[in-house]
């Protein structure tokens, strides 16, 4: 391997930079960034598809970190009492829980919109 490719993976050197992030993330993991929040509403629908007829409320454009992501998936889950995962970007919710879900997300800053019928 040559040197050129080789990176530090770890180092006890107390001066060696860490990298920043791009983009300043907030305090509170759950909060959405409001650089990229703007004008951009969150929709969350529902759906069937692929699921075996289950029903599931899909929270699509949430704007926020990885890390974000799966704390606001965390808080969601308490504050519902249902499970979900995140797929694709998308937080699934299990059951019909678009309602409770848009008055979750309002109380944490985000705009949120139920989306289809």
């Amino acid at each position: 391997m040559s040197k050129k490719n080789r990176s530090t993976v770890f180092s006890t050197d107390p001066e060696e930079e860490k990298p920043k992030p791009s983009i300043p993330l907030p305090a509170n993991p759950l909060a959405p960034i409001k650089t990229l929040q703007q004008n951009h509403p969150v929709r969350v629908h529902r759906s069937r598809a692929g699921r075996g007829g289950k029903t599931v409320s899909v929270i699509t454009g949430v704007r926020t970190t990885a890390a974000g992501r799966k704390a606001l998936l965390k808080h969601l889950k308490n504050k519902l009492g249902t499970g979900g995962t995140i797929k694709d970007d998308e937080i699934e919710i299990q059951g019909e829980q678009r309602e409770r879900i848009v008055e979750l997300l309002n109380e944490l800053g985000y705009q949120a919109k139920v989306a289809g019928g």
